[in-house]
C-alpha cells in the first residue's frame, strides 16, 4: 500500500463556439469604435456569438459530449458535474442541473461555480479535491458563457461590449499517473473591487424592472482602468504563486494559458515574469473574452496545434470579476 497522493488530470477536452462570427467591422456599425482601435487595446479581430436560440447550456452540453468523446467514457462513468459560469440559463435551478438531464445522467450531483471569468478555474480546483480524497473518479468540469447576452451593444458603452464572446469548454477529470497532472492550485478573491466589474440589477440588491432595463442595469457595468491595473498585476502574481508551490522554476513551464480577456494585459503579464511570449497560447483574436471558457477553449487549441507533450509543464491561470484569481500547475 503506497500513501502517495492521488492528483486529477484531464483525460479529455471538448469546446463549442457559435457559429455567428461578429468582427470589429461589425462591432463598429453597433458601437462608437473602429476595427483599428479594437485591435490596438484589445488584440481582437472577432469573437463568436450565440444566436438568439443558443442558451448557456447548449454550448456546455455540446463542450461536455465532446470531453467525453475525447477520453473515452460513458455518460454512466461520470460521478460529478461543475459547471462554472457568469450566464447561467437562469437564477434557478443551476446550469449544471440543466446540463446534466440533457446529458441523461440521472441522479448525478451537479451544481454551479460563480466567479466570473475565473469560474472555470475555481471549478478546476475544486472537482480536483473529490478526485484527491478518493470521494469521485470521474468529474466533468465545464467553463461555458453567453455574455453577448449581459452586455450592453450601443454607442455609449463600448468597454465591456468589444470584449466579449460566446463560448464554452469541458474538461474530464480522472485520477492521474504518479508525477502528473495537477502539481498545484491556488485561488483568491478581494471582494472590495467588486464595484469595479458588476451586474446591478437582477439579484436581490436589485430588482429587474422596466425602469432598470431602460437604464441597462441589468448590463454588465465595468471601470475598465480599475480592472486593468489589477489584471496586470494578478494575473503574473497568481501564476508565480502557484509554481512556487509546486516547487518549479518559471524556465521549466512549457505553456502558459491565461484568461483571454485582452493582449496587453497578458503581454504586460511576460514583462513581468521576463519570460517571452511564445510562453503564453493566444486565440483572443479570434475568439475574444469568451469568460468562464476561455482557457479551455485555449488549452484544447493548444492541444491540437501540438503545443502541449507528455511531461511538459502547463500553468493555467485567470482572473475575474469579484475580483477573483486563480492558477493551476500541471504536468501533462
Amino acid at each position: 500500500m503506497t500513501n502517495e497522493k492521488i492528483n486529477a488530470f484531464i483525460a479529455g477536452i471538448g469546446i463549442c463556439l457559435p457559429k455567428t462570427v461578429l468582427t470589429n467591422q461589425d462591432m463598429a456599425k453597433m458601437v462608437g469604435t473602429s476595427d483599428e482601435w479594437i485591435q490596438a487595446m484589445t488584440g481582437i479581430r472577432e469573437r463568436h456569438i450565440a444566436d438568439p436560440n443558443e442558451a448557456t447550456s447548449d454550448l456546455g452540453t455540446i463542450a461536455a459530449e465532446q470531453a467525453m468523446i475525447h477520453a473515452g467514457i460513458n455518460h454512466s462513468d461520470v460521478d460529478l458535474i461543475i459547471v462554472g459560469t457568469m450566464s447561467p440559463d437562469f437564477m434557478a435551478p443551476s446550469t449544471a442541473c440543466i446540463i446534466q438531464e440533457r446529458l441523461g445522467m440521472k441522479n448525478t450531483p451537479a451544481f454551479d461555480v460563480s466567479a466570473a471569468c475565473s469560474s472555470f478555474i475555481y471549478a478546476l480546483v475544486i472537482g480536483s479535491q473529490f478526485i484527491t480524497a478518493g470521494l469521485y473518479r470521474t468529474i466533468l468540469i465545464i467553463g461555458a458563457d453567453v455574455t453577448s447576452r449581459i452586455v450592453n451593444f450601443n454607442w455609449e458603452d463600448r468597454g465591456s461590449s468589444i470584449l466579449m464572446g460566446d463560448g464554452a469548454g469541458a474538461v474530464v477529470l480522472q485520477s492521474a499517473l504518479p508525477g502528473h497532472g495537477i502539481l498545484s492550485m491556488c485561488i483568491g478573491a478581494d471582494g472590495s473591487g467588486a464595484k469595479h466589474l458588476y451586474i446591478p440589477a437582477g439579484g436581490t440588491r436589485m430588482a429587474v424592472t422596466a425602469e432598470n432595463i431602460t437604464a441597462n442595469m441589468h448590463k454588465v457595468k465595468m471601470n475598465g482602468q480599475k480592472v486593468f491595473q489589477f489584471a496586470m498585476r494578478m494575473l503574473p502574481k497568481v501564476t508565480e504563486q502557484a509554481l512556487e508551490m509546486a516547487n518549479i522554476s518559471k524556465e521549466e513551464v512549457a505553456l502558459i494559458i491565461p484568461h483571454q480577456a485582452n493582449l496587453r494585459i497578458i503581454e504586460a503579464a511576460a514583462r513581468r515574469m521576463d519570460l517571452p511570449m511564445d510562453k503564453f497560447m493566444l486565440n483572443l483574436d479570434r475568439y475574444g473574452n469568451t469568460s468562464s471558457a476561455s482557457i479551455p477553449i485555449a488549452l484544447d487549441e493548444a492541444l491540437k496545434e501540438g503545443r502541449i507533450k507528455q511531461g511538459d509543464v502547463v500553468v493555467l491561470t485567470g482572473f475575474g470579476t469579484g475580483l477573483t484569481w486563480g492558477a493551476v500547475v500541471m504536468r501533462w
